[in-house]
């Protein structure tokens, strides 16, 4: 969190605006410093990440099915599902856990209309990859981004890729507005669209062209969207500090695998996640056996969301043996913003004895 006295600077100028929602000039402000730094070509702020790639999704008219990554929080899939598509389940990379581009073509029938992956953990996507599959089929893609806030691929912002990148601030994010989200994209003609998606499908005071709900970030949010941005780099810098260190004292322990560097890629250390093979306690035994010590971990993402019961009742069992292996195995270890050299030494030290 900002400082306190920095947060209540900001806000103090909305007792004189009285302008508490509805696109008011925090948010006006918010929305064009993320389109700098993110570097997309257009950006509309939305009240979380979820509503984002709904928005996204209706915006572009999306019809049948879309290819997408198990590997990843719920809201990917239910957003697909809530649009009334069909989630057509990809295998992802065993080295990076994003989506295998080599396991895309075969699931392209003609009833695909678009490709949404997800950059995982900060690691990027095969953006190339996936970029001339997508060409060659007449096929979007929309990217979760929500763990790639400032990741830059060969020096681009990772907003640069695709037809559209949906961002979310949420709480636990690398770069918060307490709840909140974006929704980057290129094409001109979206931005009345997915401003009217975020305001109940309304195209002026009493005129309503798609059904829709309430997607609008508040003045308060803004505020804190505002605060964390000018502290983003300093972030980035602490956590790259932490991320380091445990580099160094996990890379000697048998059975603990960290994901690699990838060439060209500049990270975001969001989070740090270690995979399990060989090492002497299962995941969830290690895991039990961290919580005794007072270190909270999570497996993050576990189950892989084919498997939830929702989804595997609608659509059976999908072909994704890598995405189940890695969700079986992963685990990933605490870190933030200001955790300290000590609290990291303490869990590598467990790890170790372990």
């Amino acid at each position: 969190m900002p400082p306190l006295e920095e947060y209540v600077g900001e806000i103090s100028s909305v007792w004189d605006t009285r302008m508490l929602t509805n696109a008011a000039p925090k948010h006006r402000k918010l929305e064009d410093k993320l389109k700098t730094y993110l570097e997309a070509d257009r950006l509309k702020l939305f009240v979380n990440g979820h509503s984002a790639l709904e928005s996204l999704i209706r915006a572009f008219g999306l019809t049948g099915e879309v290819i997408t990554t198990p590997f990843t929080f719920a809201s990917t899939t239910h957003a697909i599902v809530n649009c009334g598509l069909r989630p057509v389940f990809c295998d992802i990379r065993s080295d990076n856990f994003t989506m295998d581009v080599a396991c895309i073509e075969p699931l392209i029938t003609e009833k695909t209309s678009a490709i949404i992956p997800v950059h995982v953990y900060g690691t990027a996507c095969d953006v190339d990859g996936i970029g001339k599959i997508a060409s060659k089929h007449g096929l979007k893609v929309i990217y979760d981004a929500a763990h790639a806030f400032g990741v830059r691929v060969r020096g681009r912002g990772i907003a640069a890729y695709g037809d559209a990148s949906m961002f979310s601030f949420h709480a636990t994010k690398l770069y918060h507005t307490v709840e909140g989200g974006a929704a980057a994209f290129k094409e001109e003609e979206m931005d009345v669209r997915l401003s009217a998606l975020r305001d109940f499908g309304m195209t002026g005071p009493e005129r309503v062209e798609y059904v829709s709900g309430n997607g609008k970030m508040d003045e308060f949010r803004a505020a804190m969207g505002l605060c964390n941005l000018r502290h983003i780099g300093e972030t980035i810098q602490k956590r790259k500090h932490a991320c380091e260190r445990y580099d160094r004292q996990l890379s000697g322990i048998n059975g603990i695998r960290t994901l690699p560097a990838q060439p060209g890629v500049q990270k975001n250390y969001s989070y740090y996640p270690i995979l399990l093979n060989g090492y002497e306690l299962s995941r969830d035994e290690l895991r039990a056996e961290l919580a005794r010590r007072g270190i909270t971990t999570r497996r993050y993402f576990y189950p892989p969301t084919c498997d939830f019961p929702c989804y595997r009742r609608e659509y059976g069992a999908a072909a994704v043996p890598v995405a189940r292996y890695i969700s079986d195995n992963v685990l990933c270890l605490p870190l933030y913003t200001e955790i300290s050299d000590e609290e990291v030494d303490y869990v590598c030290a467990a790890l170790r004895r372990l």
